[in-house]
């Protein structure tokens, strides 16, 4: 065996640890882009890479026809300085996770919900608010319809009372009338002479006809005219409002 095929014997166990070294550059070069794309660019960047170093690894490995030969001899692959040595097989540069990119449509949803859910809340908060109202205004309700009761229950009160003190003045007077009718007219006359207006008035005015037209006639010409006209405007005022 010559000294050349020893020299080629000797360098085959070699081109692994060149491939894998190659292979380390590679990736340490394609980790800042991996981790700025997404995942399926980056794996497809490594396959591509690792694919080229396999390639050039197997092409490197196989034997030549005639390795004696001097003029089919390949050239003597170059070493790479200390790359073996500084970064082992084991403690190859990985590269970062790449970060996930955030799907549109996912990240539209969720704020539609978030925004969903913050209608919700705003809706239960008024009507909480207005069930409130709700519950004010019926007490006010229950408290006014008491006061209303209380209100007609004292009209009602006060409209007795009103009567009651009527029929008494009213049987005051009757019993005043009956008094000067049973008098003679001209006793009677005499009284009204000097009687105060606003009193003359009302008994004269609940007098029967009969009896008040002889007192008349025996009372003076000039208190028969003065009571006259202020019996007229007693009876004009007593009248109903249209």
């Amino acid at each position: 065996m010559s000294g050349r095929a020893i020299r080629w014997r000797l360098r085959r166990p070699r081109l692994l640890p060149i491939a894998m070294a190659a292979m380390a550059v590679v990736l340490a070069l394609k980790a800042e882009g991996l981790t700025r794309r997404g995942l399926g660019v980056a794996e497809a960047a490594v396959a591509d890479a690792a694919g080229r170093s396999a390639a050039e690894a197997g092409a490197a490995a196989r034997p030549v026809a005639n390795p004696p030969g001097g003029a089919n001899m390949p050239p003597p692959v170059a070493r790479l300085p200390a790359i073996g040595s500084a970064v082992p097989s084991g403690n190859l540069i990985q590269p970062d996770a790449p970060t996930p990119l955030a799907d549109p449509a996912v990240a539209a949803e969720r704020a539609v919900l978030e925004g969903l859910r913050a209608r919700r809340a705003e809706l239960e908060a008024r009507d909480r608010r207005m069930s409130e109202r709700e519950v004010v205004l019926q007490a006010a309700e229950r408290r006014l319809a008491a006061r209303v009761d209380e209100m007609a229950t004292l009209q009602r009160r006060l409209e007795a009372l009103e009567r009651t003190r009527t029929e008494r003045e009213e049987a005051g007077w009757r019993s005043m009338v009956k008094l000067y009718e049973g008098m003679r007219p001209r006793d009677a006359a005499a009284v009204f002479d000097e009687l105060d207006m606003p009193l003359l008035v009302e008994v004269v005015d609940r007098m029967r006809e009969a009896k008040a037209a002889p007192v008349l006639g025996a009372m003076r010409p000039e208190r028969v005219r003065q009571l006259t006209a202020e019996l007229a405007r007693h009876r004009a005022r007593a009248l109903p409002s249209p």
